[in-house]
């Protein structure tokens, strides 16, 4: 079976030389300004503003302590009457991107240097236009689900642009470089110990808040990340495959792999199109290759984990 790597319209086109290479097409749209590049900010705003509302309105006045800076805030301004918990929410979280800043480095990115001093000052914000004494309700565990939900998203959303909300992240990356222990276990353990504490702080039932809290936050973050990033793999049969891959390539900005297939029963030589598009781009791509080819044979499965170009990078 012989393999063909499509670059430009087509494989045939490629042979040929005609049409542009990947790079230049990939070139006519500036890494600035560009779609992914606004999608990316929508992301680190709206992400940053979802993580700074739960936090705020639903963690802070519950005492919901689920593991973090907001966590351990909670907890400090129970001890520390005279500062509001977003006031230590705020110095805490400078105060941790300042030492990740020496001791760590750049690795956790100016994108989440970003999102962790506008969380913070959006929860000041919020304590002066907006502040709480109690709860908005007197249902805790519907509290407890905006609380973990919000931010939980926020978070995922983070994520998927490469950043976090830092916090205990900042902390676990210190363990990892000073310590054997991995990134994973160690924002682990920090959380583990903090909502611990809301049950000696605040009591036994806060206390359990929390730990409901941090173990629905971790699966709900998981969650909402496969959602994020799950993409359409496609597996098109086709007799007509270059105005296909044309599209693919034209205006999808995608690229496609394409090798020869013969029908186990009829015999015949059809080209079989591999591509992975975005879910967006997955209704558009089947509506086409209907247009093209009614005979077409495809099938779509979706995958969370993609890694190559175009995609997420290896080290990712």
């Amino acid at each position: 079976m012989r393999e063909k790597i499509v670059y430009s319209r087509c494989a045939d086109a490629v042979q040929r030389g005609e049409g542009r290479t990947m790079e230049e097409i990939q070139q006519k749209k500036s890494p600035l300004f560009s779609r992914d590049w606004w999608r990316e900010m929508a992301f680190l705003n709206l992400g940053t503003l979802l993580t700074a509302v739960g936090i705020y309105y639903f963690k802070f006045p519950n005492h919901f302590a689920t593991g973090g800076v907001s966590g351990i805030s909670i907890l400090l301004a129970e001890m520390i009457p005279n500062y509001s918990t977003a006031t230590v929410n705020l110095v805490l979280n400078l105060a941790l991107l300042l030492i990740g800043a020496l001791f760590v480095g750049r690795s956790f990115g100016i994108r989440t240097a970003y999102a962790t001093v506008v969380s913070s000052w959006l929860t000041v914000a919020f304590d002066k236009l907006t502040p709480l004494a109690a709860p908005m309700t007197s249902q805790p565990l519907l509290e407890l689900l905006f609380a973990v939900a919000l931010p939980a998203v926020g978070a995922a959303m983070l994520f998927d642009v490469n950043a976090s909300s830092g916090g205990t992240d900042i902390i676990a990356m210190m363990l990892k470089k000073y310590t054997r222990m991995h990134i994973g276990t160690g924002l682990a353990l920090a959380d583990c110990i903090v909502a611990a504490g809301a049950c000696f702080v605040f009591g036994m039932e806060a206390g359990l808040f929390s730990l409901l809290g941090l173990f629905l936050k971790s699966v709900l973050v998981d969650t909402v990340m496969d959602n994020l990033r799950t993409c359409k793999v496609f597996q098109i049969i086709t007799d007509y495959p270059e105005p296909i891959c044309q599209y693919i390539i034209e205006n999808l900005n995608r690229s496609a792999t394409v090798h020869e297939g013969r029908g186990a029963f009829t015999h015949k030589e059809h080209e079989v199109i591999m591509t992975v598009v975005t879910r967006s781009q997955a209704v558009r791509l089947q509506r086409y290759v209907r247009s093209v080819d009614p005979h077409s044979f495809i099938t779509i499965t979706s995958s969370s984990e993609i890694i190559g170009k175009g995609f997420r990078g290896m080290s990712e």
